[in-house]
């Protein structure tokens, strides 16, 4: 009988043991990990909190409770865009006084009220001859203001963008008549960092107040950059409406003396033809008695390189509208590794109507990549209303159905 209880006894003590080492392996792998800092080439922040990667320890303290965050908001102005976690106290509050922010000579606040009311003052000459310069026409139709800081962190050595919001944004939803837009950011020209902000719904002036860290941008290197800003409108059912672009060279811009507000007109995206993007062999037949039209991909050559190792894989996308609704979608295979592919792929659509008139096909050439989104590497649009060559092809397979007609054409910018 003492045999069996010594035994027992034993084994209860070897159970604990080994759920206590067990349980110790899991937390001190657990630390580990946490304390290990991840290798971002960026950092993006929502409400203008810049988040280092040095800062991002097992102790984050992101704030106080909702109480001090609202102290905080009534005693922090409106300029301060940056807000760094290091100047912080002990109960996760920043201190009344904030750091003092460079403003450029075009701005000297950087709300849109403030704007508006100093725009005589804070404007120099320089900075309008500097602006895009609207026609009578284009005044009419205005597409609304961007309002953005610029800074150039030599400590963390980074690049630090601030979009904060914009003014005035067209309507893109008729019914409504409002819009859901959001914005996308490329750093020219070699478009490595490409980034976007989160989609507001419901709104013509949406305020985004979103950082974007770059790192590993030499100063040296910052003014051979041009920033390039698309604002965009969501569409849950077809592709997403473009309401306009933003360029800023950054030639005669100085960020060695602190953060830049500024802010730029919105105009309309001008789509150049460009021989840089390459040329598309398409192949068309229409069938008047079946209502089908056959669309063959064959090549594509001269594609631009998309990736750093200046290889491309590249395929093409079909999309087919009726009406401005796409109601189809096809893709060819992938190609690896060339600028000159050959598909040879068929796709047979099926037409709703008889007219092709309210028919149009559009051919966006990417490039994939399995560890981001795959780029627009160039596109195509054939129908009634194209221009050039792709109004043309689309004419004469009208005119004569049942005739398979290829033909070669330049690709757009995407």
């Amino acid at each position: 009988d003492e045999i069996p209880a010594v035994v027992g006894i034993f084994s209860a003590f070897g159970l604990v043991f080994s759920v206590s080492l067990f349980a110790w392996i899991c937390c001190q792998r657990k630390s580990s990990k946490s304390s290990k800092t991840p290798p971002y080439k960026f950092v993006h922040v929502l409400k203008g909190v810049d988040i280092y990667p040095e800062n991002l320890n097992s102790k984050k303290k992101f704030g106080a409770d909702d109480k001090n965050e609202e102290k905080n908001k009534s005693t922090m102005p409106k300029n301060s865009l940056h807000l760094d976690l290091e100047k912080r106290d002990l109960n996760g509050n920043f201190p009344k006084t904030s750091p003092k922010i460079q403003s450029s000579p075009e701005l000297e606040n950087s709300s849109p009220k403030h704007f508006a009311e100093r725009k005589k003052d804070s404007v120099s000459p320089d900075s309008l001859k500097s602006t895009t310069s609207l026609s009578s026409e284009d005044k009419q139709d205005k597409l609304g203001t961007l309002f953005f800081s610029l800074e150039y962190n030599f400590e963390k050595k980074a690049f630090v963008v601030n979009i904060k919001e914009a003014c005035g944004l067209p309507a893109m939803d008729e019914q409504s008549m409002t819009s859901d837009p959001y914005i996308k950011m490329t750093i020219l020209p070699e478009k490595k960092h490409k980034v976007k902000t989160r989609v507001l719904r419901k709104t013509l002036d949406p305020a985004f107040d979103e950082t974007f860290t770059f790192y590993g941008i030499p100063y040296s290197q910052i003014q051979d950059l041009t920033l390039h800003f698309m604002i965009l409108s969501f569409d849950r059912f077809s592709r997403d409406d473009l309401i306009g672009e933003v360029l800023i060279p950054l030639t005669e811009i100085e960020l060695s003396e602190g953060r830049l507000l500024m802010n730029r007109e919105i105009i309309k995206r001008n789509v150049r033809k460009s021989s840089g993007r390459g040329e598309l062999l398409i192949s068309l037949c229409y069938q008047s008695t079946t209502n089908t039209l056959t669309v063959v991909v064959l090549k594509a050559r001269h594609l631009p390189k998309s990736d750093v190792s200046g290889l491309s894989d590249p395929y093409v996308k079909v999309n087919l509208y009726h009406a401005k609704k796409r109601i189809s979608k096809k893709k060819t295979h992938v190609k690896k590794c060339t600028p000159n592919a050959v598909f040879n792929e068929l796709f047979v659509f099926d037409i709703p109507c008889e007219s092709l008139d309210d028919i149009s096909i559009e051919f966006l050439v990417l490039d994939s990549d399995r560890g981001s989104r795959n780029e627009v590497i160039g596109q195509l649009t054939l129908g009634s209303s194209a221009e050039g060559s792709g109004g043309e092809h689309w004419k004469e397979i009208c005119e004569y159905p049942r005739r398979q007609i290829a033909k070669w054409h330049m690709l757009c910018d995407g």
